[in-house]
């Protein structure tokens, strides 16, 4: 109470304390404070209370005010401090990431200073060795030093682009993008630098061979329509590399898949290639600035491994098969869904082709049936229309015109030619090489406009001409020495590239015809 009771007095001027109060609001506020002789002489209406009791249920309806008060306040500051602890975190994850985009800085500076230093140190005699072949050789060691610099440069912007997308709503963040697209030019630079190095000594063999030294596994190989990019399983990453000139340089890394990378296959309407995993899932992967790549999409429905993928002409159809014994089908209307699962295999689904007009899908698995699957006219759905029991389970299987497909049984000599008037039939054998099979993926491939079948069988790629009058002649095989290989060829079928297990390499050949 902010006045002092002792100093109240009645309005009446009796000079003598307050000793009650009349409840009466007819009265002004001085009129209601009444010493012993006003109570004595005046006419009150209304009740009259001690102005002791008054003063005690004043203070407590206060403290129970103040209760209230400090109830709600508190609240209050709960919810500020909570709101505090969260802009705290915010704090620390953008220090957080300030400091990681000052380390990779620091880091950068420090791969350059420790390159450049490199140079100095140098052995007399392989020096000399040096200046008496300099008439014969390019100066390697620049090059060399070309390949680090570009690594480094590639490797430092690509982290800093993913760590500034924390920033985006400052201003300083074009800046940034702008200062680091300078080392996209001195980048072009250096590869101008090192293809005239590279021009003076290709780095091919005399049977049209490049080799890269791969000591990851690789079970997975894919280049784009133009052969100008390539992209390689790294056991659970994803590596692209620049092919041009006859040779693979590293561009990036892409790291999204939890498990080993099975699948990878370039999409040739767009901008994107797509990979399937151990992990369960499928992944769409787009071009972005920088010419880098970034994940678009991430399928998830399968339960287990992904073995087999193809994708339809017009690009808006990915099947898929698993290790979960289901094939699933996946339709890209405004975004990838799966409308379709088809569980007719008792076992692990190893491959899957799709004919040239679209509408037949074959696939073989691990239960010893080939499923011959249409498209219904009427509502586009799939339906399993025939199943064809093998004596042999088989890894690959592919369509080579509309009506007929060959399949591959596993650890044969023997693929099988399988045609169809109504219904599809085993018509006849092509012998091939193959000795100890073991490893499914490294699908087969149909060139149509070579009309040929290239085809892995054990530790042998076999190389299959479709004559004129309908029959097949294996003309060449390479041998691996293992069956542990995978690879691709080359839309237009110039290139076969190659990874195994006994070699270590990725091997690209230009394939003779």
């Amino acid at each position: 109470m902010i006045e002092n009771e002792k100093e109240f007095r009645c309005s009446q001027g009796h000079n003598q304390p307050v000793v009650t109060i009349a409840f009466d609001p007819q009265l002004k506020m001085d009129q209601r404070l009444l010493c012993v002789e006003c109570v004595e002489n005046l006419q009150i209406d209304g009740k009259i209370y001690g102005l002791k009791k008054i003063i005690s249920q004043m203070e407590e309806n206060q403290i129970k005010k103040f209760e209230n008060v400090e109830k709600i306040i508190m609240i209050q500051i709960q919810q500020i401090e909570s709101l505090q602890s969260v802009v705290d975190q915010i704090k620390q994850r953008v220090m957080q990431q300030l400091n990681e985009l000052i380390n990779i800085m620091m880091g950068w500076i420090k791969n350059l200073q420790q390159q450049g230093q490199q140079q100095y140190k140098y052995s007399f005699f392989k020096e000399l060795e040096l200046m008496i072949l300099s008439q014969t050789k390019v100066d390697s060691t620049s090059q060399k030093l070309i390949n680090e610099i570009q690594k480094i440069n590639i490797s430092s912007t690509q982290k800093l682009y993913s760590k500034l997308e924390y920033f985006k709503q400052f201003e300083e963040y074009n800046k940034c993008k702008e200062l680091l697209s300078c080392f996209d030019i001195d980048w072009q630079l250096l590869k101008q630098i090192k293809n005239k190095l590279l021009s003076q000594s290709p780095q091919k063999n005399k049977n049209d061979e490049y080799i890269l030294p791969y000591n990851d596994s690789c079970y997975a190989i894919a280049i784009n329509k133009d052969c100008s990019e390539l992209v390689a399983g790294s056991d659970s990453k994803i590596n692209v590399f620049e092919y041009k000139q006859g040779l693979l340089t590293s561009i990036q890394t892409l790291q999204e898949h939890q498990n080993r990378v099975n699948i990878l296959k370039f999409m040739k309407k767009s901008n994107q290639f797509i990979s399937g995993s151990v992990d369960q899932f499928i992944i769409i992967w787009q071009k972005v600035q920088n010419n880098l790549w970034s994940l678009k999409n991430k399928l998830i429905g399968h339960s287990s491994i992904i073995y087999c993928l193809v994708l339809n002409n017009d690009e808006d159809l990915i099947i898929s098969g698993s290790n979960d014994k289901s094939i699933r089908f996946w339709t890209k209307k405004n975004q990838w869904l799966c409308n379709q699962v088809i569980t007719d295999h008792t076992n692990s689904v190893f491959g899957l082709s799709l004919n040239q007009q679209q509408n037949i899908l074959v696939s073989c698995g691990d239960d010893g049936q080939l499923l011959i699957i249409e498209q219904s006219i009427q509502n586009k759905e799939w339906i399993v229309k025939q199943k064809i029991k093998v004596e042999q389970y088989g890894y690959r299987v592919c369509f080579i015109d509309n009506n007929m497909f060959i399949f591959s049984p596993f650890n044969s000599e023997k693929l099988f030619v399988y045609g169809s008037n109504q219904y599809f039939k085993k018509m006849k054998d092509i012998p091939v090489m193959c000795k100890t099979d073991g490893c499914c993926l490294f699908p087969q491939q149909y060139i149509d406009s070579k009309s040929i079948l290239v085809s892995k069988n054990g530790e042998y790629v076999n190389f299959i001409k479709k004559n004129q009058n309908g029959d097949f002649i294996t003309y060449n095989s390479i041998h691996f020495g293992t069956c542990t290989l995978f690879g691709t060829i080359s839309d237009d079928g110039q290139l076969l590239i190659t990874w195994d297990i006994k070699s270590k390499q990725i091997k690209i050949r230009v394939i003779q015809q």
